[in-house]
C-alpha cells in the first residue's frame, strides 16, 4: 500500500494536471476515499500511509468537481471529521486532514454536513487564540473555515454562536502584529471568512453591530499605499460597500418627476422587476483587478436567440386594415410630381423664398388620419419582397394620366397650406395662435456674473444692461442683442435665429421658459480628438472608501439640498460656498443636488415621464464656480450594471466664457471617473412596492477653466428638438433647389403635440424627357431613422451627417441622389427628447419596442412609420435599405445588427438543411463596405442574430413583415474605438458626423455592386470613387502621422 501512494504521489506530483484527471476519469476519488475509510478503522491509525493519502485526496479533490458528493456516497464525512478531531494536538498530521475538509467543503451540501457535524467548532479551536506558531497548520484552518462559510446555513449558525465578533478580533491581531506584511494569506482568509458570512442578511446586521464597518475602514488606511497588499485592500472594500446600510433614494418617490395624463384608459409601464434583499451575487462585485484589464464586452446571450424557424421565416399579416394605407400616399408625392410644370412653378417658388428669406421654413401639416385622402388604386400585395427596390414587374411604373392630374392637384393644395403657414408665422407667431394660454417668452439663461469679465467681452456702455442681479431676463434684452452680434457666422447649419423661432413652438410638460446657452449659441467640434481616459489604478476603491468615511466619521457632512426640481422651495441656490444648479431646459435632466462637502454633490437623475426608471441621460447646468478647484460629482442612481465610464469615457462639458472667447465647444472633461454598485435600493414606500431595486454611482471630478462661469454638463453631446428642427430650416435655405429635391412633411403630431418631421430627399430630374421622368419615379428607396431613444443623442450627430451630406454640392452626394430617394424620419420620440428622457417617450413605453402592433394614440410616431413602410410595400417599393440609427453604452465602435435566419440558428447550435433554408447573403454587403470606407466602423463587432428579446424592434419587423432583406440598426458608441484609425480615441461629434456621411459613400458603392446602372452612371462613380479614395488616403495618412507625432511628444514628456 505504501509502496503504490509513493508512486501515485511521485506520478501526480510531475506535469500538468492531466495526470489527475485521468485518474478521476479512472475511479482514482473513490478507490482513495475508500483506502482512506480502511486506514482509518486501523487501530491503531497508520499515520504513515495516513498522511500521504490525505495529501493524495486534498490533491485529486481539487481537480474534481464532484469530489464533495463522492465524500458523501462514501460515507467518509465523519471519518474525516473523527481524523481531525484525532491531530488537533499533532499539527503534522492535522495539515493534510484540514486540506482535505477544505476540499470536501467546496460542495454547498458537504459543507453544511460538516457544519452540522462540529466542523466549525473544531477550526475554531485551531485558529484562536492568535499565535504565530503553527502557521501552515492555521492557514489550512482558516482556509477550510472559508470554505464552509459559503453555506449560508452556515453563515447563520457561525453568527449566532458569535464567531463573527472573534473573527473580526482575530482579523486586528493579525492585522497589528503583522508588520511586515509577512502573513498577507492568513489575514486575507479571515476577510474571505467575513465577506462569505456577510452574505445573509444576519451576518451583514451582526457585522454592523459588531462595529465592523470601523474595524475594516480603520485597517484598511494602513494598506493603501502598498501595492502588495491590494488583495486584502480589495477584499475589505467588497465587504464595506456590501455591508453599508442600505437607504432609499433622498426623494419622495421614484416615479418622474414629470408626468402626462394618457387618453383613455391605458396603463402606464409597470415597475420594474425586484430582487430579494438578503443576499448579493458576488458576481456583482466589480473587482479592481478586472476593471483594469481593459473593456470586456457582452456577448449575445444564445438562449435569447429565436430558433423557430417558422417564426423566423413567417410573414405577419398587416397590423392594420388595409384601406388605412391609402393616407400615406401624400407623403410620396414625389412619385407623382408633374415636372412639365417646373418653369412656372419655380416663379411661385421665387417668390416664396423672397417673403421667407428670414424666416425658419414651416413644413406642411399633413396628419395622417381615417379621413386622409385614399389612394384610388390601392391595392395590398401579399408576394414577399426580400430586396428592395421596385418589384420586376414595377420597372416601368408610370402613373396613368388622371391619376397624375389628381395628384397634382392634390401637391398644389398642399403647397397652399405651405403658403398659408408661412403667412401665419409671419404675421402673429404660428406657435402662440394655436394655443394662446401655453404662450410664453423664451429667455436666454443669465451669463456670467464678473464685471471685468464683461468689460472685456461687451463695450463698456452694455454693462448696467448685463448685470445679471437686476433679476430681468428679457427676450429684446441689449444682452441677446449683444450676443447675436457677436455671432460669428462658423458654425454651419446653425442659426441662433432659427433656434430660438423653433424653441418658442416646442410643448414641454415643464413648459419650458428657458434657453441653454449651449443650444442657443451652437457648438464646433474642437480642433482633434480626445483620447480614451486612462483609468487610474485604484480610484474605485478609493471612491468607495470615501463613501464609507461619511458613514463612520460624518463630521464634515453638509447634507444641504441646493436644487430641487420636486420641491422648489427645499433648496437653498446661490448660498456662498456652494454651485448653484439648473436642468429646466430643453433635454435638461436634473432631478435633485445635495451638497455633502465643500466641493461634492451627491445628483439624482429624473426617470423618464410616466416612469419610475431609464436613469442615464444627464444634461445640467452648473454657475458660481471656483477656479483650479476639483468639485466631485456622484451620480447616484444609474442602473446599468455596467458603463464605458469604467473603461475611459468622459462626460462632456461646455463652458459660455469659453464660447465668448471664440471657442464654442463640447469638450470631454473630467478626471477620477468610475461607475460602481452602491447602498441605495428603492425602497416600498417609494417604489410602490417593489423592492430591492440596485442602483449604481457615476462618480467624477472637474476642474473648472473659469471662475464663476457658467458651464453645462452632459452624459454626451446634447442634440435638442429644436435643434434638429433649425438645421433642417438652415439645410433647406442652403441647398441648391436645382439639384436637390427636397420634402419637408410633417409624419404626425406626437403624444405631447409636437410634430414629428418626414424628409423626402433625391436628385430632380435630369430634364422634362419621359426617360429621365422614368428614372426618377423608379429610384429605390433608402429608409432611414433616428433617435427613437432620446438619450442617444449620438445618433443625431450620426444622422446630421448623413442630412448634410445628402443635401451638399458634393459630387458623391450629387450622383447617390440621383441613385435613390432618400426618406428620413431624423427624429423619431421628440416628446422624449425635449423632456430630458433617457429611452423612453411621454407614455413610458421604449418605442422600440412597440413596432409589432403600435397604438396609434400611444405611439403615434411609431405607428404612421410603420404605416408608411407598409405602403411602400404595398405599391412595390419596399426600401432596399433601412436603418434605424442608435447609441450603445456598454460598447466601442460603430457596428450594425442585422437579421439572418442561418447565423441565428448556427449560432443557436441548430442544425441547418442548406436545402430547405436558403438565403439572400447580401446582409453583409452593407457592413462589409463600411468596414472599408467608415474608420470609426468595425465589421468584428457586428451582429446578424434574431432574439426572442429584440422581435419587437424595428429592425426585425421591418426585416420580417417588410421583407427588406437589408434591414439594420447602425449602433454608435458614446465613447470611442478599439481598432481602426480612431484606436484609443474618444468620438466626438466630428466623427459621428463623418460616419453619416460614410454611410452615404457605403449605400452608393452598395448600389453599384447590387443594382443594374447605366454606363454614364457606372463612368461617373469610378471617376468619383478613386478621386474619393484618392481624398481619404492622404486625409488618413495626415491623422497617423500626427497620432505618430503625439506619441513620439508624450514619450517625451
Amino acid at each position: 500500500m505504501l509502496n503504490i501512494l509513493s508512486v501515485l504521489t511521485d506520478l501526480l506530483s510531475l506535469g500538468t494536471g492531466r495526470r489527475i484527471q485521468y485518474v478521476i476519469s479512472k475511479g482514482g476519488s473513490e478507490a482513495l476515499l475508500q483506502a482512506l475509510i480502511s486506514a482509518a478503522r486501523t487501530e491503531p491509525p497508520d499515520h504513515s500511509i495516513l498522511l500521504p493519502l490525505l495529501r493524495l485526496l486534498a490533491r485529486v479533490g481539487q481537480r474534481d468537481r464532484k469530489f464533495g458528493l463522492k465524500v458523501q456516497k462514501a460515507e467518509a464525512t465523519d471519518v474525516i471529521l473523527s481524523l481531525t478531531r484525532q491531530n488537533l494536538g499533532h499539527h503534522l498530521n492535522l495539515t493534510p486532514c484540514l486540506w482535505v475538509l477544505r476540499v470536501c467543503a467546496s460542495n454547498v451540501t458537504a459543507g453544511t454536513t460538516l457544519g452540522i457535524n462540529g466542523a466549525m467548532e473544531l477550526l475554531f479551536k485551531v485558529i484562536t487564540p492568535y499565535s504565530k506558531r503553527h502557521i501552515r497548520t492555521v492557514r489550512a484552518a482558516i482556509e477550510a473555515l472559508a470554505a464552509l462559510l459559503k453555506s449560508k446555513s452556515n453563515s447563520r449558525r457561525a453568527v449566532n454562536r458569535g464567531y463573527l465578533g472573534g473573527l473580526l478580533r482575530l482579523y486586528q491581531d493579525w492585522h497589528q502584529n503583522d508588520v511586515s506584511n509577512n502573513y498577507i494569506y492568513i489575514r486575507r482568509g479571515l476577510l474571505l471568512c467575513l465577506k462569505h458570512i456577510t452574505n445573509i442578511q444576519l451576518g451583514r446586521e451582526t457585522f454592523l453591530g459588531s462595529r465592523g464597518m470601523e474595524i475594516l475602514f480603520t485597517s484598511v488606511q494602513d494598506c493603501l499605499s502598498c501595492k502588495n497588499l491590494d488583495p486584502i485592500v480589495t477584499t475589505v472594500t467588497q465587504i464595506l460597500r456590501k455591508c453599508y446600510p442600505k437607504e432609499p433614494l433622498p426623494v419622495v418617490s421614484v416615479r418622474s418627476s414629470y408626468s402626462f395624463p394618457l387618453p383613455g384608459n391605458v396603463k402606464t409601464e409597470p415597475l420594474c422587476v425586484g430582487f430579494e434583499d438578503d443576499y448579493e451575487s458576488d458576481g456583482e462585485e466589480e473587482v479592481e483587478k478586472d476593471l483594469d484589464k481593459g473593456d470586456v464586452e457582452s456577448k449575445e446571450e444564445d438562449y435569447d436567440l429565436e430558433t423557430d424557424v417558422n417564426k423566423l421565416r413567417s410573414r405577419p399579416v398587416l397590423d392594420r386594415p388595409e384601406e388605412e394605407l391609402g393616407q400615406y400616399e401624400a407623403m410620396c408625392l414625389e412619385l407623382f410630381h408633374n415636372f412639365q410644370e417646373l418653369e412656372s412653378e419655380s416663379e411661385e417658388d421665387k417668390s416664396l423664398e423672397d417673403r421667407t428669406e428670414n424666416l425658419p421654413s414651416t413644413p406642411s401639416h399633413f396628419i395622417p388620419s381615417d379621413n386622409s385622402v385614399k389612394h384610388p388604386n390601392y391595392r395590398w400585395r401579399n408576394q414577399s419582397v426580400t430586396e428592395a427596390g421596385p418589384d420586376p414587374g414595377e420597372k416601368n411604373f408610370k402613373v396613368p394620366l388622371q391619376t397624375w392630374t389628381k395628384k397634382e392637384k392634390c401637391r398644389r393644395d398642399i403647397i397652399d397650406e405651405e403658403r398659408d403657414g408661412i403667412e401665419t408665422v409671419q404675421n402673429t407667431g404660428s406657435c402662440e395662435k394655436e394655443n394662446p394660454a401655453k404662450s410664453h417668452v423664451f429667455t436666454l439663461r443669465p451669463l456670467p456674473k464678473e464685471d471685468a469679465w464683461y468689460k472685456k467681452i461687451f463695450n463698456p456702455e452694455c454693462e448696467a444692461s448685463t448685470d445679471p442681479s437686476s433679476g430681468e431676463r428679457l427676450e429684446t434684452s441689449d444682452i441677446v442683442t449683444n450676443l447675436l452680434e457677436e455671432h460669428q457666422e462658423n458654425i454651419p447649419f446653425h442659426n441662433p435665429h432659427f433656434y430660438v423661432a423653433r424653441a418658442k413652438c416646442i410643448k414641454s410638460i415643464p413648459a419650458y421658459k428657458d434657453l441653454a446657452f449651449p443650444d442657443f449659441w451652437g457648438h464646433q467640434p474642437p480642433p482633434c480628438g480626445k483620447p480614451v481616459l486612462e483609468r487610474q489604478y485604484g480610484v474605485q476603491r478609493d471612491k468607495i472608501l470615501d463613501d464609507v468615511r461619511r458613514l463612520i466619521q460624518p463630521c464634515d457632512v453638509i447634507g444641504r439640498t441646493v436644487y430641487d426640481l420636486d420641491e422648489p422651495s427645499h433648496s437653498s441656490p446661490g448660498t456662498p460656498g456652494c454651485l448653484t444648479f439648473f436642468s429646466k431646459f430643453e433635454s435638461g435632466n436634473l432631478r435633485k443636488a445635495i451638497q455633502v462637502r465643500e466641493f461634492e454633490y451627491d445628483l439624482i437623475m429624473n426617470a423618464d415621464v410616466n416612469s419610475n426608471q431609464h436613469h442615464q441621460w444627464f444634461y445640467f447646468e452648473v454657475r458660481d464656480m471656483k477656479l483650479a478647484v476639483p468639485y466631485r460629482f456622484n451620480i447616484i442612481n444609474c442602473e446599468k450594471f455596467n458603463s464605458q465610464f469604467n473603461y475611459g469615457m468622459q462626460l462632456v462639458m461646455y463652458s459660455v466664457k469659453e464660447a465668448l472667447l471664440g471657442r464654442p465647444h463640447w469638450l470631454r472633461a473630467g478626471h477620477d471617473i468610475c461607475y460602481y454598485k452602491n447602498h441605495y435600493r428603492c425602497s416600498a414606500a417609494a417604489g410602490g412596492g417593489m423592492r430591492g431595486k440596485y442602483y449604481y454611482t457615476l462618480t467624477f471630478s472637474i476642474k473648472f477653466p473659469h471662475k464663476d462661469d457658467v458651464c453645462y454638463l452632459a452624459y454626451h453631446y446634447p442634440y435638442t428638438y429644436s435643434t434638429m428642427m433649425a438645421h433642417l430650416d438652415s439645410q433647406e435655405q442652403n441647398r441648391n433647389p436645382k439639384k436637390v429635391y427636397w420634402r419637408k412633411q410633417t409624419l404626425c403630431q406626437t403624444l405631447g403635440g409636437n410634430p414629428c418631421p418626414l424628409l423626402t430627399i433625391t436628385a430632380m430630374p435630369e430634364s422634362k424627357k419621359s426617360d429621365d421622368l422614368e428614372q426618377f419615379y423608379n429610384r429605390p428607396y433608402i429608409f432611414l431613422m433616428a433617435r427613437v431613444h432620446p438619450g442617444e443623442s449620438n445618433a443625431s450627430w450620426v444622422m446630421k451627417g448623413t442630412l448634410e451630406f445628402l443635401v451638399s454640392s458634393d459630387p458623391i452626394a450629387d450622383l447617390l441622389r440621383k441613385c435613390f430617394i432618400f426618406k428620413i424620419v431624423p427624429m423619431l420620440n421628440p416628446d422624449g427628447v425635449i423632456n430630458g428622457n433617457h429611452r423612453c417617450s411621454l407614455s413610458g413605453d421604449d418605442l422600440n419596442r412597440q413596432w409589432l402592433k403600435p397604438n396609434s394614440q400611444l405611439h403615434p410616431t411609431i405607428y404612421h412609420t410603420k404605416g408608411l413602410l407598409y405602403y411602400l410595400r404595398s405599391i412595390g417599393r419596399a426600401p432596399l435599405v433601412f436603418c434605424d440609427y442608435h447609441g450603445h453604452s456598454q460598447k466601442k465602435n460603430v457596428f450594425l445588427y442585422g437579421c439572418s435566419i442561418k447565423e441565428t440558428l448556427w449560432q443557436a447550435g441548430c442544425t441547418v438543411d442548406t436545402a430547405v433554408i436558403t438565403e439572400d447573403v447580401g446582409y453583409r454587403t452593407l457592413p462589409k463596405i463600411l468596414d472599408k470606407v467608415a474608420p470609426a466602423f468595425v465589421m468584428n463587432s457586428c451582429s446578424f442574430l434574431v432574439e426572442k428579446s429584440r422581435e419587437s424592434t424595428a429592425r426585425v419587423v421591418v426585416w420580417q413583415e417588410m421583407g427588406v432583406l437589408r434591414s439594420y440598426t447602425m449602433e454608435s458608441t458614446y465613447c470611442g474605438c478599439s481598432h481602426g484609425l480612431y484606436k484609443g480615441l474618444q468620438l466626438g461629434t466630428q466623427e459621428l458626423e463623418e460616419m453619416g456621411s460614410k454611410f452615404c459613400l457605403a449605400l452608393l458603392i452598395l448600389h453599384l455592386k447590387s443594382l443594374p446602372c447605366s454606363k454614364k452612371v457606372m463612368d461617373q462613380a469610378a471617376l468619383l470613387l478613386d478621386l474619393d479614395e484618392e481624398i481619404t488616403d492622404r486625409a488618413q495618412s495626415l491623422k497617423t502621422r500626427f497620432a505618430n507625432e503625439r506619441d513620439g511628444n508624450d514619450r517625451s514628456k
